[in-house]
């Protein structure tokens, strides 16, 4: 299944690692301040995926792609409305005379709303932006397919779902057969539904619908990122939308509870908030994430104890 790794320090900024397990695959939400992402993890990182580009959410994009150049491959970048702009005007800041076109490319997907997605590409010497396409999805490779829900943080905030692709596995328990080839023809004809297939074991021909009763469909792991975000209900309904029965998710608890006067203010969330959205979207499993600096490790433990005690109500 998915793992993510929280890359930030405690009085850092936030960045998470998404790994998937067996595939040297990286996804990374989020460019702040953190001192935990190492070069070689940056290095196998396919994709980012930026929430919005307040400077705790973005500073150390530089030093991302400063490590990113000259790998020859394609990453993905998506992030909210303007990001292309945002994304050109950082590449375009340095001198690359001494890089070739060839040293990278970043494809840009700029969220505009949930349907219409923009997408850019752009690569070195002269970081100058190409319009691709527009297209109605986010984003999906062979390991994963990414939802989002954009929030109000006085300004768009992306919070992104990561969910694993299904995966069908043969029950061997209820099988006479013998294994053999027999099951990864009898998996694609299950995945194609292709019930007319013939499968033949040990000599004897069936039909795959025969045999379907073999096999079981096992959802995909999703993992849930939500960064900054509003106290208010049109973002839970959104949150709800898209996040719900998640098997974890990770959000944003900038403020305590006796601060939540500073988070209405700033458009943040606080403990018992974050603890109450996650209760109510029924996930597996929630991890508080993203501080303010002004606070101390014993801060953050009452942040934690409050957000838990919220979450795991009846």
């Amino acid at each position: 299944m998915l793992q993510a790794e929280i890359k930030s320090l405690l009085r850092e900024d936030i960045s998470i690692l998404i790994k998937v397990p067996n595939s040297g695959k990286h996804y990374l939400c989020d460019c702040g301040e953190a001192s935990l992402l190492t070069v070689k993890e940056i290095q196998s990182v396919s994709a980012i995926f930026i929430s919005h580009t307040h400077i705790d959410h973005f500073s150390n994009f530089d030093g991302i792609f400063r490590h990113q150049i000259g790998s020859g491959e394609k990453i993905v970048i998506c992030g909210p409305k303007n990001i292309h702009h945002q994304i050109e005007a950082r590449l375009k800041s340095y001198t690359w005379n001494l890089v070739g076109e060839n040293a990278i490319e970043y494809e840009i997907r700029e969220i505009v709303s949930k349907e219409e997605i923009n997408v850019y590409k752009i690569r070195p010497p002269h970081w100058n932006l190409e319009w691709v396409k527009t297209q109605h999805f986010l984003f999906e490779d062979e390991y994963v397919n990414v939802d989002f829900a954009i929030l109000d943080h006085k300004t768009d905030s992306i919070a992104y779902l990561f969910k694993e692709k299904d995966s069908v596995t043969f029950n061997e328990n209820t099988s006479e057969f013998k294994k053999g080839k027999w099951i990864s023809e009898l998996k694609t004809a299950f995945e194609n539904n292709n019930s007319d297939k013939e499968i033949e074991i040990e000599q004897t021909v069936y039909k795959a619908a025969d045999l379907f009763h073999l096999l079981e469909r096992n959802a995909g792991y999703k993992l849930g990122v939500i960064m900054d975000h509003a106290v208010c209900e049109n973002n839970y309904e959104k949150i709800k939308t898209v996040f719900k029965e998640a098997d974890m998710v990770y959000i944003e608890t900038f403020y305590k509870d006796e601060d939540q006067e500073f988070a209405k203010q700033n458009y943040h969330s606080f403990a018992t908030a974050s603890g109450k959205i996650m209760n109510e979207c029924e996930v597996k499993e929630a991890i508080p994430i993203h501080f303010s600096r002004r606070y101390t490790e014993s801060d953050k433990l009452e942040i934690e104890t409050a957000f838990y005690k919220t979450f795991r109500e009846n």
